[in-house]
């Protein structure tokens, strides 16, 4: 880039260089009028000069040798202007307008605001523009607060968040009423599986006993099912076998539809588009609400980006899932699993703990 002081020298050179050639330009027309001036006298002369006698003829021969040295109009040859050495050659630097080019600035997507970090299952990373018109969440992460692996939501001092667990068969046998001393306020039960090679439907082997023994616990109860659905009449299907399971129960907390891809093997479900999901979760969920009861969707970060359509499915709320870091997740979202891996009075092994920012059993 050119500095200002650079450009103020510029002028300053073209104008000596224009002085130096408007005064050689009016010497040459100077010695133009001249020649002019004086081979106009000269016709006249020899115009006047055929009534003139001998002797003024002969007088000026006479003076011939004397004015040999003297501009005789029409005997000046171009050799007798070129006068050009006689002065410095002054060459005018042109103006050259110099041009700048910019770096086009790239936003980087980490830092901008509008893009939001995806991980797969494989570690590939990707950074995915965030929709303007999907809801987002408002959580502030600074009211946050963690006693004893249990995740607390404060607002103007109050508590306003509910702890809860997510219990399947892999959790053998679980004591509802330790857990509900330890705190726990709502419990997710697995109702049922459909195989991801087989497609076959299948109860969890502990869902009767579970349901049971939360209700006489005292604890607000939550369903959800597995789904490896392919169509939308087998999502309607595994609909329908969650709510003819219910029987008397009272599910005051979501029933979520839980789809996902199977690490180490190959899914029924992994040839499907990401339009196909969406209208199988969609189908699954209609089902749920028509019968009375809340529906939600489960999911991690990049299955409810990328793997099915959110667009289509604003009208329910969110169960998401992201253990061991604050979300990320822009959207918003009224379920947050927070561990898989949490020490729970009530349950031998490894916990899910959730935090609902929402108590659905007033809904």
């Amino acid at each position: 880039m050119r500095l200002p002081e650079e450009f103020d020298e510029q002028p300053k050179m073209n104008m000596s260089a224009l002085k130096m050639i408007i005064g050689v330009t009016m010497f040459i027309v100077a010695v133009l009028v001249l020649v002019l001036i004086m081979n106009n006298d000269g016709i006249k002369k020899n115009t006047s000069g055929n009534g003139q006698n001998a002797d003024a003829q002969a007088n000026a021969g006479d003076n011939g040798a004397e004015d040999a040295d003297k501009i005789v109009p029409g005997t000046l040859s171009p050799e007798d202007f070129d006068f050009w050495d006689m002065y410095p050659q002054a060459t005018a630097t042109p103006f050259v307008e110099e041009t700048t080019s910019e770096t086009e600035v790239v936003d980087d997507p980490a830092t901008d605001g509008r893009h939001t970090l995806v991980v797969s299952a494989d570690g590939e990373e990707e950074w995915v523009l965030i929709s303007p018109y999907l809801p987002k969440h408002e959580y502030d992460y600074t009211r946050l607060v963690c006693r004893s692996n249990q995740m607390e939501y404060y607002e103007d001092g109050r508590q306003t968040s509910y702890v809860g667990v997510d219990i399947s068969k892999y959790n053998d046998y679980v004591d509802f009423v330790e857990l509900k001393k330890a705190g726990i306020d709502f419990v997710m039960i697995r109702v049922g599986v459909r195989g991801y090679g087989t497609g076959q439907l299948m109860l969890d082997e502990y869902f009767f006993e579970n349901i049971k023994r939360a209700s006489d616990a005292g604890l607000e109860i939550g369903l959800y099912f597995f789904s490896q659905a392919i169509t939308e009449e087998e999502a309607i299907e595994e609909a329908n076998m969650v709510l003819q399971n219910i029987g008397e129960y009272q599910i005051t907390y979501p029933i979520a539809f839980d789809m996902e891809l199977v690490t180490g093997d190959t899914a029924r479900i992994e040839n499907l588009s990401r339009e196909e999901r969406t209208n199988i979760a969609k189908a699954f969920l209609d089902t749920i609400e028509e019968a009375g009861y809340k529906p939600m969707l489960y999911g991690n970060k990049e299955w409810l980006i990328k793997k099915i359509d959110l667009s289509k499915l604003t009208d329910y709320d969110i169960w998401l899932s992201q253990p061991g870091d604050l979300p990320d997740y822009p959207y918003k979202f009224t379920m947050w699993q927070y561990n898989t891996t949490a020490s729970v009075d009530g349950i031998a092994g490894y916990a899910n703990l959730n935090i609902s920012f929402i108590d659905y059993s007033e809904k």
